[in-house]
């Protein structure tokens, strides 16, 4: 059942009852044409992601961002959308927006999805992740590859498309698509107006995107921004999430000899990066994953009562992701949810020397850390690379931000070279709002159950940027499977989660009302 607290204090309760059920049936009746239309044309609901995937949107092809960009432009138009391209100036990927009215509508949404996807490295995948293949299940499950285009429908919803960007985020873009037009096929008309916004630099940090919003803040004007990226919940129940964690990202360089030494003569005397890299980032987070930087945290926002009732009401997931992973433990001592509301400091990479048959007994000559930093309401990336900044200070480091000559060398005891890249705030909306009881709501009938809520995603999205410039409520929508190995190799798409995606989608276009 859908969220009924909305009508407990309507004046005429009897009345708002029969409105309840007059809204379930019709979105019963919904999701049943919404379905009838998805059976009739899987063929050619997959085969428009395989083609979206075949496009190399990656930020290293600007030849591919720029297909993308025109192809999704022209899909657009085909189903009546006036459509364009927006950037910040030559050379910056664009975003492709569009514009259709809906006779009789109140409400404007932005429907938002990146078309960009992650850097690969073709040697880890199973197959090119450009050429998507379609696998009978996740891989080493026994799977077997399908010929899905000269298969008959209905297709297994288990089956699994492999390919970068399938699932993050061109599924939401498909979904979209086949929702609209099994609405116009069905002859439902949208209740809202629909703006459509598809990014083409998510994956780069948005670098450009408050500036397109700032000078575009006219067109896009709207009610609300719907987010079509991200996984649904662990228990693969549809999922709807009112935030999203900032990211900042950092890679420091310790610097040791000028060239590598023999660890035997030179061991216990020259000091070793490797091992500095180590102590180092001991000093900046314990094994729990507890930061340790003083005034990292400082000024962080609190869970609401509402935000933690709906974590408390999440569905265990813990005891089956320790087996999904393969883990004998997790950091900290709670729920994986509540970690989630926390900063946080994940290493991504440590290089230092050699390992295996390469290893030498040599001490190198620098160690490189990649660190990116998660960050919760109200952190500020300024406020957290001071913090950083004068913790290493603190330690005896000396800061720099080039290559060091060799006088710079002599006069620093320990020192460190600290490369930041772009980041953004965390961004967390209040889910009681009327806005977003809508949501939940329409998702909930879409799902013919109540959806997941979640205050906010571990994840990163620039959901700030859209709050900060159009001043307007902005709610996440994800659509695909949590093990979508999504930034990784062999990204994958379960079909199940495009089926039930579709009806989210047709839900939000012809459903969705406050």
């Amino acid at each position: 059942m859908p969220d009924m607290t909305w009508f407990a204090s309507t004046p005429n309760p009897t009345g708002a009852l029969i409105l309840l059920v007059t809204l379930q049936a019709n979105a019963a009746d919904l999701n049943a044409q919404v379905d009838r239309y998805r059976a009739m044309h899987e063929a050619a609901i997959v085969g428009q992601l395989d083609e979206l995937a075949r496009l190399k949107s990656v930020a290293a092809d600007p030849a591919g961002i720029a297909a993308t960009a025109n192809r999704l432009e022209k899909l657009l138009k085909e189903r009546g959308f006036d459509a364009q391209q927006l950037s910040a100036g030559a050379g910056t990927p664009p975003l492709v927006f569009g514009v259709l009215k809906s006779a009789g509508a109140k409400r404007t949404v932005i429907f938002y999805a990146h078309y960009d996807g992650q850097p690969v490295t073709p040697s880890q995948w199973s197959s090119d992740p450009f050429v998507p293949v379609m696998r009978s299940g996740a891989l080493n499950s026994g799977e077997h590859e399908i010929d899905w285009k000269n298969a008959r429908s209905p297709f297994d919803p288990e089956w699994r498309l492999f390919g970068r960007a399938v699932s993050d985020d061109k599924a939401s873009i498909v979904a979209f698509l086949a929702a609209f037009d099994a609405l116009k096929a069905v002859g439902k008309s949208p209740s809202v107006n629909i703006k459509v916004l598809w990014e083409g630099e998510e994956e780069a940090g948005s670098p450009h995107l408050a500036e397109v919003l700032r000078n575009n803040r006219g067109v896009l004007a709207s009610d609300l921004i719907l987010i079509g990226d991200g996984p649904v919940h662990q228990s693969r129940r549809p999922m709807i999430y009112f935030g999203a964690r900032g990211v900042m990202q950092l890679e420091a360089t310790i610097y040791g000899p000028v060239r590598a030494l023999h660890d035997g003569h030179y061991g216990n005397w020259v000091p070793n990066p490797a091992a500095m890299a180590a102590t180092l980032i001991a000093q900046m987070r314990d094994e729990n994953g507890r930061i340790l930087i003083a005034g990292f945290a400082d000024g962080i926002r609190a869970l609401t009562p509402d935000e933690q009732f709906a974590i408390r009401n999440l569905p265990a997931i813990d005891d089956g992701l320790k087996r999904e992973f393969g883990i004998g433990r997790s950091e900290g001592n709670e729920e994986l949810a509540l970690s989630l509301m926390r900063p946080a400091l994940n290493v991504r990479g440590i290089r230092a020397g050699q390992v295996g048959e390469s290893a030498a007994n040599a001490i190198p000559t620098t160690a490189v850390i990649s660190i990116d930093f998660r960050l919760v309401p109200d952190q500020s990336p300024p406020a957290v690379r001071t913090a950083v900044e004068h913790f290493f200070q603190a330690h005896g480091w000396t800061i720099v931000a080039d290559e060091p000559d060799l006088a710079t060398r002599l006069g620093a005891p320990r020192l460190v070279r600290l490369q930041w890249e772009a980041g953004y705030p965390a961004f967390r909306a209040d889910l009681s709002a009327p806005t977003g009881k809508a949501v939940i709501a329409a998702a909930s009938k879409a799902a013919s159950a109540p959806v997941v809520v979640l205050p906010m995603m571990g994840g990163s999205v620039p959901l700030y940027e859209f709050a900060d410039v159009l001043q307007v409520p902005v709610i996440g929508l994800p659509i695909v499977n949590h093990d979508n190995s999504q930034h990784a190799a062999n990204e994958n798409l379960r079909l199940r989660n495009l089926w039930e995606g579709i009806d989210t989608y047709a839900a939000m276009l012809a459903e969705l009302r406050w």
